[in-house]
């Protein structure tokens, strides 16, 4: 059987996508995302689970979404599942750029509360962009019982995912901000600020909301 030209161009393509090069990953990438081809979709998906260069993994979701969505959701879907946490947390991302809500019963309270912290950030963001209209709340509760938890990048992520619930948000919001543990509170508390003002930088948010914790748990003094 005779090869054609355009098969010859997807084996290159293909093979550059393994290339020790990351430049020459990144290209071919591309090139794969401006002539969408089904061909390429499960090797797309199956290099997101093992790319180790953060630029080439954002060239290979958006390579992703210039295909079908009927071509991509089930692979992805797949890979949510995996027991690599890099394949859970690139396909969350894919997905929420896709936006299909066909993926939302996807989004379980289990990958919400991963113990991966970049596939939990990943869940949070797709779960905001996924959401169905009247579930946001519901959400927003399973969301608040990650406060507290990691350093600084993570606690902003889930800050940024809440208060893009809106409004919603602010009963399992309120209820954090009595919780036992200072950490939770005090993230429920800047949270609650960036609400307010979603200008006010995460820093001094938190940095004031711990303040205000601190001066809580202080033993109270007579005049």
């Amino acid at each position: 059987m005779t090869m054609t030209r355009q098969d010859m161009d997807a084996i290159r393509a293909l093979q550059a996508l393994e290339d020790g090069r990351s430049s020459v990953r990144l290209r071919a990438a591309l090139a794969v995302g401006t002539t969408p081809d089904p061909y390429f979709v499960d090797k797309l998906i199956e290099r997101c689970a093992i790319e180790p260069e953060f630029f080439v993994r954002d060239m290979l979701t958006w390579a992703l979404t210039r295909h079908p969505v009927s071509m991509t959701l089930p692979g992805l879907l797949r890979e949510v599942r995996s027991e690599r946490a890099q394949a859970r947390s690139q396909a969350l991302h894919t997905l929420s750029k896709i936006g299909d809500r066909q993926a939302w019963p996807a989004i379980t309270r289990t990958l919400l509360s991963d113990a991966d912290d970049e596939v939990a950030r990943s869940a949070w963001r797709a779960a905001v962009v996924l959401v169905p209209e009247g579930e946001e709340s519901a959400l927003a509760t399973v969301l608040a019982t990650q406060l507290g938890r990691g350093e600084r990048e993570t606690q902003l992520s889930l800050s940024q995912a809440l208060v893009a619930l809106g409004e919603v948000m602010v009963p399992a919001l309120y209820a954090a901000t009595t919780a036992s543990d200072p950490r939770v509170r005090a993230h429920a508390l800047a949270t609650q600020q960036l609400l307010r003002d979603p200008d006010a930088g995460f820093e001094l948010a938190i940095g004031e909301a711990k303040r205000v914790v601190a001066l809580a748990r202080a033993p109270k003094t007579d005049d």
